[in-house]
């Protein structure tokens, strides 16, 4: 996989197929060589251009000559790959071949977890999904990324440190069981450079999935997760399903143990087949693309193609729903698949089978004497009239499955023809079978002769983003005298301009923070504002400092796993005195600066605080100065940050010390439906190395970090303290 700009993104389709054809070139001859993970259609569904000459009419043998190349592909394919499919005969696998919508979760969605109560609330999640899409098969929860890398906890940790630890996890795994739902979890190779597991990752995350009771691993940015992980999980008795992100380079051997994949696809308007599902149509596929606002090529691919559809919204954060049109798609698309689910596994599919009419795309799949038909409309108009041209057969039923209907076949010339509607954009699914339909069937076309009275058209296909706000915090009582270790910043006019440091959402709308003065969020920003004077802490609040509000408040986080941790016996280590307090969440630094009758700075109190009105970019000026910021920490432990008064170099023009490079600081928080987040400054002395994706540093005072919340156990680090600020009369 190949990351650009802050997004993962597929190789470039013209590159894939260079490097496929010299590959395959030398070795297999075929005229429809792989594309990436995607096999393109027969050559007379290509668009030419005018001076080309006329198009080409597809006719029966061009057809034929398509499938009879990609079947002698599939033959060698399989021969070079030394392939077996004894895994996907493994009872305890089998879901996979059914799990056909599957969203990836960030572990921070207000749906799944209330920071409130304290409480997992897996049945709002699921709920939430059923109204208005018709629910998952399958979830992904993600746990990891984008924080990790704030200190050393690794990505074994990140699970642990979930609300309630494992035993909570394991509950809360049980109630996605309750609802049907099987549950994965992300396995990250380049986790490298965090705190050392001191065991194989395979061994590690086979031990852990197995006591949380998860059903399956997805591998983040692997081709193809090693064979080291099925041994592994078979090892401690708790097989797991196997998902890696990307396609399998050839010769593919890693088909034979990864029962599932992601597909990052390419949309021409003939629909591309999956190579992987053509080589083995068990394997599942869930069609991702999570950035693009509108899903119909992906819900059309995926429903051509048999396999599922990866229904990812809340992305690192960023609200990206899916939008009426497309969630009511999805709703039919998956209904119609999880009844035909034993359908779309036959060995005898059939892409690209012959159609009546010039957009309408279909594959055939066979099961004993009866058929099933999927198919899409990629015409921008309604077709309707004559669709599938099909052989006389006595005593069989043709059953319109996106309707509800039966069809009464229209007998030409030794066929049969038959005869139904597809919507612009849209999709038909017909099973032709000599039983009546059972009670099963009958139900799912009473459902969907219901839902398709309403065409897709009448939804709106309307994408919109998600408003935030910023959490308000009440002013303090004022002081006119300095309080003790407290500098007075005067009140001015600032110019307020920071960006947001995420790795991924380029600047759409939606990523990083909405000000109270802006209409959306987005990742920079720039306002003047006026500042009224305010006091701020000179040093962040130190260990000593914190043990004092302890031992007047007796304040204990009724969440207080991380609380302190690096502390023992109710006291930090000796010598930490004038060290920063770390292990804190944004709850409990509030909870201190109400005690002291204060409260945390907002952002651009902050930066003011450092920048004065000359906009520089460090505390002391434009250069970088080593010696006005601690050493760097580059290994995989904490060695804890330095004291708070270490680094005189490092003041502001109004005397504030111990801003950036020590440990980052709590600011303001923010909120929209989905997503709670805490804007960091300054910067902290851990660096974690081996990888872009750790939790990237922010030392300029122009630039801010955004710490997902969900519940302290997870939101605190031990790189993270604060300092808190008063207001002046």
């Amino acid at each position: 996989m190949i990351r650009e700009n802050g997004h993962k993104h597929v190789v470039g389709s013209s590159l894939l197929a260079l490097v496929f054809l010299a590959v395959w070139a030398p070795a297999q001859t075929t005229h429809y060589p792989p594309d990436g993970d995607q096999i393109p259609g027969p050559d007379c569904l290509n668009p030419i251009k005018p001076s080309a000459g006329q198009p080409k009419i597809c006719a029966p043998e061009d057809y034929k000559a398509w499938l009879e190349d990609i079947t002698h592909w599939r033959m060698e394919a399989r021969v070079r790959a030394g392939y077996s499919g004894q895994e996907y005969e493994r009872p305890e696998l089998k879901w996979t071949q059914s799990s056909f919508i599957q969203p990836q979760m960030m572990v921070e969605d207000r749906f799944f977890y209330d920071s409130g109560t304290g409480h997992y609330t897996v049945d709002r999640y699921l709920d939430d999904l059923e109204k208005r899409y018709g629910g998952i098969d399958s979830v992904l929860i993600w746990p990891v990324y984008p924080n990790i890398g704030i200190d050393n906890r690794n990505q074994y940790d990140m699970v642990r440190a979930l609300p309630g630890g494992v035993a909570g996890v394991k509950q809360m795994v049980a109630d996605f069981h309750r609802r049907g739902v099987k549950v994965l979890f992300p396995f990250m190779p380049w986790d490298q450079g965090t705190r050392d597991i001191g065991t194989a990752n395979w061994e590690a995350t086979a031990e852990l999935m197995a006591e949380v009771g998860a059903d399956g691993i997805n591998g983040d940015t692997l081709r193809g997760i090693p064979r080291a992980f099925r041994t592994a999980s078979d090892a401690v008795g708790h097989p797991l399903a196997l998902e890696p992100e990307h396609a399998f380079p050839a010769p593919f051997e890693a088909l034979a143990w990864n029962n599932m994949e992601w597909g990052y696809w390419q949309y021409p308007n003939a629909p591309m087949v999956s190579a992987f599902k053509w080589l083995e149509p068990r394997h599942m596929v869930n069609v991702c693309d999570r950035w693009n606002h509108s899903k119909v090529d992906n819900l059309q691919y995926a429903f051509f193609n048999g396999v599922g559809y990866e229904s990812w919204e809340n992305i690192w954060g960023i609200w990206n729903q899916i939008t009426p049109r497309d969630a009511e798609a999805l709703r039919r698309v998956a209904a119609i698949e999880r009844a035909t689910a034993s359908f779309l596994v036959s060995p005898e599919w059939q892409p690209y089978t012959q159609t009546e009419q010039a957009g309408i795309f279909a594959s055939r799949w066979p099961q004993g004497k009866a058929t099933l038909w999927t198919m899409v409309n990629r015409t921008q108009y309604d077709i309707d009239g004559r669709e599938l041209r099909l052989p006389v057969q006595a005593g069989m039923h043709y059953l319109d499955l996106w309707h509800g209907a039966e069809l009464a076949p229209e007998a030409d010339e030794g066929n049969l023809f038959l005869s139904f509607s597809i919507e612009a954009h849209g999709f038909g699914a017909i099973l032709a079978t000599a039983d009546a339909p059972d009670v099963a069937l009958q139900k799912l076309l009473t459902e969907m002769k219901q839902l398709s009275a309403r065409p897709l058209s009448s939804y709106s296909a309307e994408w919109t983003f998600a408003p935030q706000k910023m959490v308000s915090s009440e002013k303090t009582r004022a002081a006119s005298t300095a309080p003790d270790g407290m500098v007075r910043v005067p009140a001015g006019e600032f110019t307020f301009k920071v960006d947001g440091i995420e790795l991924e959402g380029f600047n759409d709308v939606g990523v990083d923070v909405q000000y109270p003065w802006e209409n959306s969020s987005r990742r920079h920003h720039l306002h003047r504002l006026h500042i009224d004077s305010f006091w701020i802490d000179r040093y962040p609040v130190t260990n000593a400092e914190f043990k004092k509000f302890l031992d007047a408040t007796h304040y204990h986080p009724k969440d207080d796993v991380n609380f302190l941790r690096d502390w023992q016996n109710d006291t930090y280590p000796s010598g930490w005195d004038r060290r920063p307090v770390t292990w804190v969440s944004l709850e409990d630094a509030r909870a201190y600066a109400a005690w002291e009758g204060k409260r945390l700075p907002h952002e651009w109190e902050w930066q003011y605080s450092g920048q004065g009105g000359d906009g520089r970019l460090y505390p002391w000026g434009n250069s970088w100065d080593v010696a006005a910021v601690p050493v760097p920490e580059k290994g995989r432990k904490l060695r804890g940050p330095d004291p708070v008064d270490a680094h005189p170099k490092g003041a502001s023009p109004f005397g504030v010390e111990d801003l950036i490079g020590n440990v980052w600081q709590w600011t303001d928080e923010f909120v929209d439906e989905h997503t709670r987040g805490g804007i960091l400054r300054g910067g902290s002395y851990y660096q974690p190395q081996g990888s872009v994706w750790y939790f990237p540093p922010a030392y300029r005072l122009d630039q801010h970090g955004k710490l997902l919340l969900m519940a302290p156990s997870k939101d605190r680090a031990g790189t993270l303290g604060f300092r808190c600020v008063k207001d002046a009369q």
